[in-house]
């Protein structure tokens, strides 16, 4: 028996969500469409028209273009790269797949940065590089508002995403408040917030914690930025792999990643994309497992039990979430559902 839409949306109906900022994610399983995935964030250099070029062709879920750390810090340098992606823009993915990574909210560069990309209509995601609390979003909202009111095409009413970066103690400390915010202008001019993002290499620098192939060190910052996102509906980005060259690392840290509950996964390379995108999906095992569980619950229901056994283990309403949530992302990506 194929596992249906209608039967999904009938579990959800059973058991309604009374929270629905806790569990925003999953507003997707009340729609007819799969959730959109965002499992890796390529990083492109600006500066690089080769790479530029090259980008056209990944199939990475979403693309950053970079305008920080992988430009050189010169006015020259900085505005150059910032003409030249706007210049390449007009032939680019779609705003769906397009984020820029701006200079962080202290440079002189930030707010002509703001201004000058968000002319084009096909940037749908702005990164934030060292957001160290609340108000640095407030900060980059006004900016957003700005640059919106004077470009009208901007106005479509889908708001302009915005992903924070976590680099520093101070974000840390400050992240439910980071985590919580809202735009004072509404999503609609101000931006909306729709990530949390690990940027593991600043925040052992600021922290001067010394990283270890363990990632021992991270665990407890890593699984308070996925708590945090996930307590405000938010999309959890893990840290990048820096070991490009080496795919059984990457493969490590991506089902790490995965089974603290981050939802993606930043890349620096081309080559990282394809085993980030494949890791952060539900296994055969997982969607097997998932499939029985909603069969079984259906039938249990049916007979008007609220809870059922399966291969020796008690299921009732939360582990229908998980199986919901596991059948959608199957689904988003093009993965198989059995029958069962």
């Amino acid at each position: 028996m194929a596992i249906s839409l209608t039967h999904h949306l009938g579990c959800l109906r059973r058991f309604p969500c009374h929270n629905p900022h806790q569990f925003r994610c999953l507003s997707t399983t009340t729609q007819s469409t799969p959730p959109t995935l965002r499992r890796s964030y390529l990083y492109v250099p600006a500066s690089n028209d080769r790479m530029l070029q090259k980008s056209l062709t990944s199939s990475s879920d979403v693309i950053i273009y970079d305008l920080e750390d992988s430009v050189p810090p010169s006015a020259k340098d900085k505005e150059g790269a910032r003409e030249r992606l706007i210049g390449f823009l007009q032939s680019s993915l779609g705003p769906a797949r397009v984020a820029v990574r701006v200079n962080d909210v202290t440079t002189r560069f930030f707010e002509d940065d703001v201004h000058r990309v968000l002319q084009s209509p096909l940037i749908g995601t702005l990164v934030l590089p060292k957001i160290h609390s609340a108000e640095d979003l407030h900060r980059v909202s006004h900016a957003i508002h700005s640059a919106t009111r004077s470009s009208p095409s901007r106005v479509d009413g889908i708001p302009l995403k915005i992903v924070s970066s976590v680099e520093s103690a101070r974000a840390l400390w400050d992240l439910g408040r980071i985590a919580s915010w809202k735009s004072q202008h509404g999503e609609a001019l101000g931006g909306v917030l729709s990530a949390l993002l690990f940027a593991a290499e600043d925040y052992c620098a600021d922290t001067s914690i010394i990283r270890t192939s363990s990632l021992r060190e991270l665990l407890y910052t890593r699984s308070q930025v996925v708590i945090a996102a996930k307590a405000f509906g938010l999309e959890a980005i893990d840290m990048v792999c820096i070991n490009y060259k080496e795919p059984e690392v990457l493969q490590r840290e991506c089902r790490d990643g995965r089974e603290l509950g981050f939802t993606g996964k930043q890349a620096i390379h081309p080559a990282q994309v394809e085993i980030i995108q494949s890791t952060f999906v539900p296994t055969s095992k997982e969607i097997l497992r998932a499939a029985k569980i909603l069969r079984q619950m259906d039938e249990s229901h049916a007979s008007g039990l609220g809870a059922a056994g399966l291969d020796g283990e008690m299921i009732d309403a939360p582990m229908i979430k998980q199986a919901e949530k596991v059948i959608q992302i199957a689904k988003a990506a093009g993965l198989e559902i059995p029958n069962v």
